[in-house]
């Protein structure tokens, strides 16, 4: 067997070659917000990724195909093919929440979508919006037009990756709805295969890549509830931090109630209990 070497790591995920067709994709329990990696870890978080990011692999081939191969028994790591990762990020946007909301209020406009005057924060929009994004090796990933992520990638290139991107967060959307789940927005990363096809990779609509709303308590017009970490952002906004190295310790309570609302995603969207999925990683592929 060839060994493993790692090649690299980020905010969450160590990434280690198996062989030169195929990567394991391991998920860390570390939190980042604000783009600062904090010193507290959330148990069991890099297992809820990891299941959830499996459990819409299996659900959405017939979409986009993805690189999944294998989930190890440790519930946090994927056997996956290698791709050529595509510059940008595939943001879909079904309400306008974060960096959204603050490009609408200042412009009127969502990465070059024009939309309709008089929305306010956390609105449903007329129809999801794709609006990518640059990726940054630091720093916050930045909105940019549909234009602009066309030169990066190429007009056919960009616009098959707009087309998938939509399909995907539609069937996402339309699966969380019935399980009282909203699905506000959610970041794909798709890439380019050795036959040069269009191939999802990384992970899908996981707490980290989207904001998950109880739909029993939206409501529009400010920020919402969420299965996300925004619970961690708030507590950290209310320490005066500077949102730079070193990120503050968590306290347990944080901790926990975090832990619990990425534990009630995972079983909310796949109607599995997250201690069957810590027996058997596989169950969420069937």
């Amino acid at each position: 067997m060839s060994e493993v070497v790692h090649v690299g790591s980020g905010k969450v995920r160590e990434v280690y070659a198996l062989d030169e067709q195929r990567l394991l994709l391991t998920a860390s329990d570390r939190i980042s917000t604000f783009d600062v990696v904090l010193p507290t870890e959330i148990p069991d978080k890099g297992r809820v990724l990891t299941g959830l990011s499996a459990f819409w692999f299996a659900r959405t081939t017939d979409i986009v195909e993805n690189h999944l191969l294998a989930i190890r028994p440790d519930g946090r790591s994927l056997e996956c093919r290698r791709l050529e990762m595509l510059p940008i990020e595939c943001v879909v946007r079904g309400y306008l929440s974060g960096s959204g909301w603050k490009d609408y209020k200042a412009s009127g406009t969502v990465c070059g979508h024009e939309l309709p005057d008089g929305l306010s924060e956390s609105d449903r929009l007329p129809e999801p919006i794709f609006t990518p994004a640059t990726k940054a090796t630091t720093g916050h990933d930045e909105n940019i037009t549909r234009e602009q992520a066309a030169e990066l990638v190429g007009a056919d290139r960009f616009a098959d990756a707009e087309r998938i991107s939509l399909a995907l967060y539609e069937f996402g959307a339309d699966y969380a709805a019935q399980r009282g789940i909203l699905l506000a927005d959610t970041k794909f990363e798709l890439g380019v295969d050795r036959d040069g096809r269009l191939v999802l990779g990384d992970e899908a609509m996981t707490p980290d890549s989207s904001r998950f709303w109880p739909a029993d308590e939206y409501r529009a017009g400010g920020p919402q509830p969420s299965f996300d970490k925004q619970f961690v952002r708030d507590y950290c906004e209310t320490l005066g931090w500077d949102k730079t190295d070193p990120g503050p310790e968590l306290p347990a309570d944080v901790v926990d109630g975090t832990r619990a609302r990425y534990v009630e995603a995972f079983e909310r969207v796949t109607g599995i209990a997250f201690d069957d999925y810590l027996a058997d990683p596989d169950v969420v592929l069937r």
